[in-house]
């Protein structure tokens, strides 16, 4: 079995954004050479997701706005007693979730027609990354 590991780098213009990052997974997979397997796709911060969905941008506003409604800023968190006033990123990351695996057939990460590959960031405007790990023959 081989491995193949990179990291990608974000530092995003705004407090939350959803970025497409399918391109950049598949062009990892294609300089792992391996063509059948697993792709794990997963986001190195708590204040961060990844996730599988459509690339429509109503679809990505309905996300945003769900995401608002179910954990919304609040003060009032108890994070916030630590200092800090991110306390909602930490809810919708959870939400989210951190980590996706795709399927690898014939060296192609074997996605639905629709679905697309997203970072999700949630208290951005400073430096994070995210691991990309191919595992298969």
């Amino acid at each position: 079995m081989k491995f193949h590991t990179e990291y990608l780098w974000f530092n995003t213009k705004k407090h939350r954004e959803y970025i497409n990052i399918t391109s950049e997974i598949a062009k990892i997979l294609r300089k792992s050479n391996v063509k059948e397997g697993m792709i794990l796709v997963s986001a190195m911060h708590i204040t961060a997701g990844v996730y599988v969905n459509d690339a429509e941008s109503g679809l990505i506003a309905d996300i945003d706005e769900w995401l608002e409604n179910l954990a919304p800023f609040n003060i009032n968190y108890r994070h916030h007693m630590t200092g800090e006033t991110n306390g909602d990123a930490y809810l919708k990351s959870l939400l989210v979730g951190h980590e996706v695996i795709v399927p690898v057939t014939n060296g192609k990460l074997d996605l639905g027609p629709w679905q697309q590959i997203y970072y999700a960031e949630f208290d951005g405007q400073r430096k994070k990354r995210l691991i990309v790990k191919v595992m298969g023959e």
